[in-house]
């Protein structure tokens, strides 16, 4: 049973399903997706909550089916495929049974060319498998790892999050290795989310990529408001407090319906405790979390070059621009030569500073950030 948080808007991690907001709709497809031996790939913008809903359905289905086995892993900052198969298996390795003397020689007679250490974390007491992985065996030891989850005999389910970084992984054919090793995994099924829409869409949604038809689609939308007001006013009632429909509107509406803009600006009027539930709160509270980033956000400035910069900030006073490279655009902001916008540009998605949407255009991905451009 999870403890009583102190704060119930969670803002980082998962802490079970009391504090969890909705997304019912699509945690009873993901599950029943799963469950039906077929893979799903999960897209969102970053920060809607793929993470916390990943996190979310596997404590439901551990729940559902104590003898199954659920892992999740990021690969967000691996650079190639051998790191990608450290993660993997790090999660994996000595998980799907107690890390008993028996097991441990299982997996040392199972992975014995790439020897396997197992440490402890001092703070938890965790254990931990890494194997000592070279360049050249990088594809042989990940279908070892898929071999090892595949004899278990048990039902495992494994979420890959930012699976777009795989493409920029120097190794050639890796999407076309992983689909033949995972589709003839009889009793393991896959979460493969992402962040980077268009990368992600084109990986699973064009038909000459190994990945085609591979497995269910679903984009992560934004969180009813109303639903969301409902929930946020179950947490409030500890504290005899309750938010309004203007007072959420206003908070939804910055906040572009992204999960965790909502939860980080009602985690910080929770710790008002003594105060009311208004605009002028909810404002402040705003103000307090761009101002707690003001030293990240100068240093994102630093690593700019000024054609980066000038072009986001001028992003971040129009809130969206559908046509950045519009001479409009350039003309109203006194920015350089097209060319120069265009590199820019291209630079800034790189950094992921900019994000784009096909119905909203280009905006400032974070949203604390771009109000700390317009305010300077």
């Amino acid at each position: 049973m999870t403890a009583r948080l102190n704060n119930p808007f969670v803002v980082y991690g998962y802490k079970g399903p009391e504090y969890f907001c909705d997304r019912i709709a699509e945690s009873n497809k993901i599950c029943t997706t799963l469950r039906n031996e077929r893979n799903v790939t999960l897209v969102s913008p970053r920060r809607m909550g793929k993470t916390g809903l990943i996190h979310h359905v596997f404590h439901r289905m551990e729940a559902e089916d104590k003898d199954c086995k659920c892992f999740y892993i990021d690969i967000f900052a691996t650079k190639n495929m051998e790191q990608f198969v450290q993660t993997l298996g790090s999660a994996v390795l000595g998980k799907l049974d107690s890390l008993s003397q028996s097991t441990l020689r299982k997996i040392q007679e199972f992975f014995s060319a790439w020897r396997p250490a197992v440490t402890f974390d001092p703070l938890t007491g965790l254990p931990s498998v890494t194997l000592d992985i070279k360049p050249s065996e990088g594809n042989e030891s990940l279908k070892r790892v898929f071999d090892y989850m595949n004899l278990s005999g048990k039902r495992c389910y494994v979420a890959i999050d930012e699976f777009q970084q795989i493409q920029n992984y120097p190794q050639e054919g890796l999407e076309a290795l992983l689909r033949s090793y995972i589709q003839f995994l009889p009793n393991v099924y896959f979460i493969f989310s992402g962040s980077r829409q268009h990368m992600m869409e084109e990986m699973f949604l064009a038909a000459n990529r190994p990945f085609f038809q591979s497995a269910m689609v679903m984009s992560l939308g934004s969180i009813d408001k109303e639903t969301y007001r409902s929930f946020a006013n179950r947490m409030l009632e500890t504290q005899h407090r309750s938010i309004g429909p203007e007072v959420f509107q206003r908070i939804y509406e910055f906040a572009g319906g992204i999960t965790w803009y909502v939860q980080a600006i009602l985690h910080g009027i929770y710790d008002h405790a003594d105060r009311r539930v208004d605009v002028a709160l909810a404002d402040e509270v705003v103000r307090e979390l761009v101002e707690e980033q003001s030293a990240t956000f100068q240093n994102y400035c630093a690593w700019l070059t000024d054609n980066q910069l000038a072009l986001l900030k001028a992003i971040a006073r129009e809130q969206s621009v559908m046509s950045p490279l519009a001479q409009q655009f350039i003309r109203t902001h006194q920015l350089p030569a097209t060319s120069s916008i265009k590199t820019a540009l291209h630079a800034l998605e790189d950094k992921m500073l900019v994000s784009r949407s096909a119905t909203n255009g280009y905006s400032v991905s974070d949203k604390l950030f771009a109000l700390w451009l317009v305010q300077r």
